[in-house]
């Protein structure tokens, strides 16, 4: 079965307690429910992780060029600071989708960069984790049924 490697950054582990006002009420726990439900619905499996490492995610996109057939990203904070991720992501040559559960273009400044959009195949931003579903279904129309590794 085709998979779909589902990455959360740093911060994301106090989703449901954080900022409610911002991010919503829903847990990390959660958000993995729903994309496991949409992407078992596009015919995929999901491996999840959270990390508040920059290299433990960066190792897990690397480790995902042999398992995954593609890649849901909430880099969390460093969207706007990681070109190491940038780098990993573009180097493994998996598609992928950028997920913002806030309107980060709504928010401070520094936060309307992102050093993955322009290499990004999907971006969702500001759709809340109901984003995450959307992201999951556009990523599985760019993957092609022919390009799994099955």
């Amino acid at each position: 079965m085709p998979t779909l490697l589902l990455l959360n950054g740093p911060n994301l582990n106090l989703l449901g307690t954080r900022e409610p006002e911002v991010y919503g009420t829903e847990t990390l726990a959660d958000v993995v429910a729903l994309v496991e439900r949409a992407a078992s619905d596009a015919g995929f499996g999901v491996a999840a992780l959270q990390s508040n490492h920059e290299g433990v995610l960066i190792d897990a996109i690397h480790d995902a060029r042999g398992t995954a057939d593609g890649i849901v990203i909430n880099p969390g904070g460093l969207t706007h600071t990681s070109v190491a991720l940038r780098d990993a992501l573009t180097g493994v040559g998996l598609p992928f989708a950028e997920v913002h559960i806030s309107d980060v273009h709504a928010r401070e400044e520094f936060r309307h960069h992102s050093f993955l959009s322009d290499v990004a195949d999907v971006v969702v931003v500001g759709e809340g984790v109901g984003g995450y579903a959307r992201a999951v279904r556009e990523l599985a129309g760019v993957i092609a049924p022919s390009s799994s590794r099955g």
